[in-house]
């Protein structure tokens, strides 16, 4: 459980991952909340496209966790990695990181980051889920494979789409980042989810949501 100073919201507030990142982002905003782990099938779907992927897998997450928690609003988040409208995924391993890595040098990957808030108020499921998904263009430096190689020995970031977490030393390998919201790459988009939690009623700065 996350505690804030703050006054909290009516309503229980649910990080549906188990992200660190994730959480550190949404401690940002001072609303109190828990996080639960979905346990979900993130296989693409054949014929998906990336955008799609992102989506469906999304609301997934934030539906699989609402199913178990009732009237709570749940924060479902999935991002997808893509080269020239292909997915990439995370490579497991320092081999598969390294190829990934050499065919992105000097090249823009673009990142879908899809977000869900499933308000488990609301009976209908379709009134439940408001959806979105934030897009960011990310510029591979050209580097060298001894550079890229030292890079992954330090970072080991074979859990993440792309190979690179802009959130440690990956940013050293990006040349740079477009984005309408610049926590997306991250795994959260606080703007979207703010507006979407608004939506919801929830206050921020301790007020009350206004009508």
């Amino acid at each position: 459980m996350s505690h804030s100073h703050l006054t909290a919201p009516t309503t229980r507030v649910i990080l549906g991952s188990s992200s660190v990142y994730r959480k550190q982002l949404l401690e940002r905003l001072g609303l109190p909340f828990e996080t639960m782990t979905p346990d979900i099938d993130e296989t693409p779907h054949a014929g998906e496209t990336p955008e799609a992927t992102a989506l469906r897998l999304a609301r997934a997450k934030a539906a699989a966790i609402a199913a178990r928690a009732g009237a709570a609003l749940v924060i479902g988040s999935d991002q997808v990695a893509t080269l020239d409208g292909q997915q990439i995924g995370k490579p497991g391993n320092h081999a598969n990181a390294l190829r990934q890595l050499q065919m992105m040098r000097g090249r823009e990957v673009i990142f879908h980051t899809a977000l869900c808030l499933w308000d488990g108020r609301r009976t209908d499921a379709a009134q439940a889920a408001q959806l979105c998904n934030v897009q960011t263009l990310v510029r591979m430096r050209d580097l060298s494979d001894a550079e890229l190689d030292a890079y992954l020995h330090i970072e080991q970031p074979y859990d993440c789409a792309g190979s690179a977490k802009n959130e440690g030393l990956g940013i050293a390998i990006l040349e740079s980042i477009r984005s309408d919201d610049p926590t997306a790459l991250t795994g959260l988009p606080l703007i979207a989810l703010t507006t979407m939690l608004r939506q919801a009623g929830v206050g921020f700065f301790g007020l009350t949501a206004p009508q």
